[in-house]
C-alpha cells in the first residue's frame, strides 16, 4: 500500500545521468498505437519473457502499456509489480508515462525505482533480518574511501605499494560477483592483501552500520535467497510481476535478485538489447541476456526491430555496424522514415582540423536555426574533449561537457597545474595547500595548521614558512623531515624554471613528485585515465611551446598559465542552448537531431584494437559503436584523422575498421581542405585507408609498440612528439639552436627554406593566399606587414588568427 512503505532516498544512479532532456524513445508513432511485436509483449501475462530492443524501437513504451495491460485487464494489486530500471531519470520517465495512463493514484503504489533505491527502501524495511538498524548509513565514494585508508592504517599496509584505490575496486568487483570477504580465496601475495583489507573494510562498516552501495543488493539478496528465512519467504512472495529494463546491463547479483523476486510466479519480464551492452568494465554481462530463454525454461521471445527514431540511412548504417558482431542474437533493425541525408564519413588532417571542421557544421546548423541543443558531439575518451573545448571556446560556440568534468576542472589536470603555478609564483598559498600532500608525503592537517599558524605570525605565504617551522619546535621529527623534503623538492624544481621548457618542466613534477609512478602502479582504469588526461595535458604545453617559438618568443610556464587561466574566465554563455559533448558511454539513451562522432580511427575507436589479446573488448567496441550511431535523429557525421597528437603523443592512423562496414550507397565522403592539401593520401572507397603511393605520399610510419597495442599509456608515451630536445647546460634564460643548413628543427625550418620564404614574402604572401605551417597545418593568409623580417596574420583551423613570422611558413598551392 502508498502509505506502508518507507519513502525513496536519494542515491547515486548505477549510470551517468546527462542533465538534458534527450530522453531516448521519443517515439515518432502515435503513444495510443502499437505494432504488432509490441502489442504481443504488451499483452503478455504469465510466464517469463525477453523482448529484444532494437535502438529507437519504443521499448519504454512496451514496458509502460503492460504495466498499464496488467493494471487494467488482469487487476493485479499495483503494490505487487516491480519495475527496475539503471538511472533515476529511466525510472521518472517511467513514472510520467504511466501516470498520463493509469493516473496518478495508482502509480504511487507501483514499485518503480532502480535496483539501489529498491533494496534501500526493503533494507529499511527489513533492516532486523539484513543485520542492521533502521538508522543504517549509505557510504557514498569518498566515505568508501576513507574506510579504506583506516583500514590500511589499522594493517600497516604500504599505501605506495598497494594503492587503495587498486584495493577498493577489486573488492566491488567481488561484490557484483556477490562474493563476501569470507568466500575470497587469494591466489597470490596481493591477493593476500586484498583478502585482509577486505575483511577489515567489512567489519568496519558493520561497526558503523553502514553499507555500501554493493551492501544494498547483496543483504537483500541474503534475505531472498535463504529458504530458512520467513523474511525471505515474505520478499519471493511479495511481487507478483517483475520487469527489468535495460535488461542486457545486469551483472550476477541483479540477476540473481530479479530471479529470486519471480521465483514463486516465473513473471519475469525483461527488455534489452544485447547489441548495447557497453557496459562489461562495470560488471554487466551479456551473455545473461543471451542465456535468458535457456536460463528461464523456455521463455517466450519477441523481437522490436522498428526503428522510430532515425532517418533510414542511419538505420542501414547502424545496422551494417553492428551485424559482424560475433554470437549477437540476429536482428533485422528497418524503419520507415524517409532515408533523409547520406551519413557523412569526414577525413581530417589533424584532431585541431577535425575540431574546426565539427564548429564551422555546428555554425552552418546554427545560421540555419538548429538550436545548439539539438547537436551532440561524441568521442571515445575523455581526453578527447580538450581541443574540442579551445575550438569551440575559440569560436564563441557554447557547449557542455556531459557525464565529465571540462578537461582543465578535472583533478590531475588542476594538480599539475598547481605545481606549476607554484614553481612559477611561490606565494600562491591556494595551490600550495592543493599539492602539499599530493601525492601522499606524509604531510597531514596537523602540520599544515601549523604552518598556516607560522606565516600568519611571520606576515608571509605558506612557502616562506616552511623553513622557519621546520626549525622551529613545534613539529615533531617525522613531520619536519617531511616538510624539509617538500620543500626541497619545490627549491629544486624551481631552480630549472629558466632553463627548462614548460613541458620539460611538467614532466619532471610528474616524475620527480612520484604523481606519475603512483598512478601507474594502480592499475585501475581510473588511473589510467587519469595518466592518459596528464598526458594530454603535456600535449598542450607542448603545442604552446610550438606556437609561441613560431613567433620567435621564449616559452614561458607564466605565458601558458595565463593562457589557459584567461581562456576559461572567457566562457561566459552558460545560459544558452549549448552543444553537448560527451564520451560515447555517456550518450547512452540519449538523442539528438545531429551528431558528430570523432576520432574513428584505429586504436582510438575502437580503442586498443591493435592489441591481439583484447578481442573481447573490440567486440563492445563495435557495440559501442552501434550505441553512438543510433543516438542520430536526422544527421550523421563520422570523422577521422590522418594524425593525431594525444596523451602527449604523436600518431599515424589507419580509418577505424567500422568505417569499412558502411554500405557505399548510405555514405558521402569528404576531405577538410587541409586534408586535401596534404601528402597525397586519399581514402580509398574499397579499403578506407589505403594510402596513396603517388607523388611520393609516405606511408603510415606505426611504431613497434603501436603495432602491439597501445602505446603505454601516460606522459611518456611510446611515440614522441617532434619538439625541442634537452639544451645543454648555458646561462639562465640562454637560448640556442644548432642545425645543419637543410635539416628541419622543431624550432623552424633550414636555412634554405628561410632565404626562400623571406625573399618570397612580398610577391608570394598576399591576402587571400595559403600557407603551411609544420604545426597548425594550412592555413589563409589575412595580412602581411612590410618590414624587414616580415610577419604574416593567418588564420589556421582550429586556430585563431596567429602572428607568425613568415620563415616558419612554405607557401601552399
Amino acid at each position: 500500500m502508498a502509505g506502508e512503505e518507507d519513502s525513496e532516498i536519494s542515491l547515486p544512479v548505477e549510470t551517468l545521468e546527462a542533465p538534458l532532456d534527450h530522453v531516448a524513445e521519443a517515439d515518432a508513432a502515435p503513444e495510443t498505437v502499437l505494432n504488432e511485436p509490441q502489442t504481443a509483449a504488451a499483452a503478455h501475462v504469465e510466464g517469463p519473457m525477453v523482448v529484444f530492443a532494437g535502438a529507437g524501437s519504443g521499448k519504454t513504451r512496451v514496458i509502460t502499456y503492460r504495466i498499464a495491460n496488467l493494471l487494467a485487464a488482469c487487476n493485479v494489486p499495483p503494490y505487487e509489480i516491480l519495475a527496475v530500471t539503471f538511472t533515476n531519470k529511466a525510472a521518472g520517465e517511467m513514472k510520467r508515462r504511466l501516470e498520463l495512463l493509469v493516473g496518478p493514484e495508482l502509480v504511487r503504489d507501483l514499485w518503480v525505482g532502480t535496483f539501489h533505491a529498491i533494496c534501500a527502501r526493503l533494507l529499511r524495511r527489513y533492516h532486523d533480518a539484513a543485520g542492521l538498524t533502521r538508522g543504517f548509513v549509505i557510504y557514498d565514494d569518498d566515505d568508501q574511501r576513507a574506510v579504506m585508508n583506516r583500514a590500511y592504517k589499522e594493517l600497516g599496509i604500504d599505501d605506495k605499494r598497494f594503492p587503495p584505490r587498486q584495493t577498493l575496486g577489486r573488492i566491488h568487483r567481488e561484490k557484483q560477483e556477490g562474493t563476501t570477504a569470507e568466500e575470497f580465496t587469494p591466489g597470490n601475495y596481493v591477493e593476500d592483501v586484498v583478502k585482509r583489507c577486505f575483511v577489515e573494510y567489512e567489519r568496519r562498516l558493520a561497526a558503523a552500520n553502514a553499507v555500501d552501495f554493493d551492501d544494498l543488493l547483496l543483504r537483500v539478496l541474503r534475505l531472498l535467497e535463504d529458504p530458512k528465512s520467513t523474511v525471505g519467504d515474505d520478499l519471493r512472495r511479495k511481487f507478483q510481476h517483475v520487469l527489468v529494463d535495460e535488461f542486457q546491463d545486469v551483472n550476477n547479483v541483479q540477476y540473481r535478485l530479479v530471479s529470486a523476486f519471480a521465483g514463486a510466479t516465473k513473471n519475469l519480464f525483461v527488455v534489452g538489447d544485447d547489441d548495447q551492452s557497453i557496459y562489461r568494465w562495470r560488471g554487466a554481462d551479456v551473455r545473461i541476456v543471451r542465456n535468458f530463454k535457456r536460463e528461464q525454461g523456455g521463455a517466450r521471445i519477441v523481437k522490436l526491430e522498428q526503428n522510430y527514431r532515425s532517418s533510414g540511412n542511419i538505420v542501414n548504417a547502424a545496422l551494417a555496424v553492428i551485424r559482424p558482431a560475433k554470437d549477437r542474437e540476429p536482428k533485422e533493425l528497418f524503419t520507415e522514415n524517409p532515408p533523409g541525408a547520406l551519413v557523412l564519413v569526414v577525413g581530417a588532417s589533424t584532431e585541431r582540423d577535425e575540431a574546426a571542421f565539427v564548429a564551422e557544421r555546428i555554425r552552418e546548423l546554427a545560421d540555419h536555426d538548429v538550436e545548439l541543443s539539438e547537436v551532440a558531439v561524441f568521442y571515445r575518451m575523455h581526453a578527447q574533449s580538450r581541443v574540442l573545448e579551445e575550438v569551440l571556446r575559440a569560436d564563441r560556440i557554447a557547449y557542455q561537457v556531459i557525464g565529465g568534468m571540462r578537461f582543465f576542472e578535472r583533478a590531475e589536470v588542476k594538480d599539475l597545474i598547481a605545481y606549476l603555478r607554484v614553481l612559477s609564483n611561490p606565494k600562491s598559498d591556494v595551490d600550495l595547500m592543493r599539492i602539499i600532500n599530493v601525492p601522499s608525503r606524509k604531510i597531514g592537517d596537523t602540520t599544515t595548521e601549523k604552518l598556516a599558524a607560522m606565516a600568519n605570525e611571520h606576515g608571509t605565504s605558506l612557502f616562506d614558512a616552511i623553513e622557519p617551522l621546520v626549525k622551529s619546535d613545534r613539529l615533531g621529527p617525522q613531520p619536519k623531515k617531511a616538510l624539509a623534503r617538500f620543500h626541497a623538492l619545490l627549491t629544486d624544481l624551481a631552480a630549472s624554471i629558466e632553463t627548462v621548457g614548460p613541458r620539460d618542466l611538467a614532466e619532471r613534477v610528474l616524475e620527480e613528485t612520484g604523481y606519475q609512478k603512483l598512478l601507474e602502479l594502480d592499475e585501475s582504469d581510473e588511473a589510467e585515465a587519469r595518466l592518459l588526461n596528464l598526458g594530454e595535458l603535456l600535449g598542450s604545453i607542448g603545442e604552446f611551446e610550438e606556437e609561441v617559438l613560431s613567433l620567435g618568443e621564449v616559452p614561458t610556464v607564466g605565458g601558458y598559465l595565463e593562457r589557459i587561466t584567461l581562456s576559461a574566465a572567457a566562457d561566459d554563455m552558460k545560459d544558452a542552448p549549448r552543444v553537448a559533448l560527451m564520451t560515447v558511454h555517456a550518450a547512452k539513451g540519449l538523442e539528438f537531431g545531429h551528431v558528430f562522432i570523432v576520432g574513428l580511427e584505429e586504436d582510438t575507436f575502437p580503442f586498443r584494437s591493435m592489441d591481439p589479446n583484447r578481442e573481447n573488448d573490440v567486440e563492445e567496441e563495435r557495440r559501442l559503436a552501434y550505441v553512438a550511431v543510433t543516438r542520430a535523429r536526422h544527421k550523421l557525421t563520422l570523422l577521422h584523422t590522418e594524425r593525431r597528437s594525444i596523451f602527449g603523443t604523436t600518431r599515424y592512423n589507419q580509418p577505424s575498421r567500422f568505417l569499412a562496414d558502411l554500405p557505399p550507397e548510405v555514405v558521402s565522403q569528404q576531405l577538410t581542405e587541409s586534408r586535401k592539401a596534404g601528402a597525397g593520401r586519399f581514402i580509398d572507397r574499397e579499403g578506407w585507408g589505403a594510402q596513396s603511393q603517388a607523388a611520393g605520399a609516405p606511408r603510415l610510419a606505426w611504431s613497434a609498440a603501436s603495432q602491439m597495442g597501445t602505446p603505454r599509456a601516460g606522459p611518456h608515451a611510446s611515440v614522441p612528439v617532434q619538439r625541442a630536445g634537452a639544451a645543454p647546460q648555458r646561462a639562465a634564460g640562454e637560448r640556442f639552436v644548432e642545425r645543419d643548413d637543410d635539416a628541419p628543427s622543431a624550432f623552424g625550418p633550414s636555412k634554405k627554406v628561410l632565404a626562400r620564404a623571406l625573399g618570397s614574402a612580398r610577391s608570394l604572401l598576399s591576402p587571400g593566399s595559403y600557407v603551411e605551417h609544420k604545426s597548425f597545418g594550412r592555413g589563409r593568409v589575412l595580412e602581411v606587414d612590410d618590414s624587414a623580417d616580415p610577419v604574416a596574420t593567418v588564420k589556421f583551423a582550429g586556430w585563431q588568427p596567429k602572428r607568425i613570422k613568415v620563415s616558419f611558413l612554405d607557401v601552399s598551392e
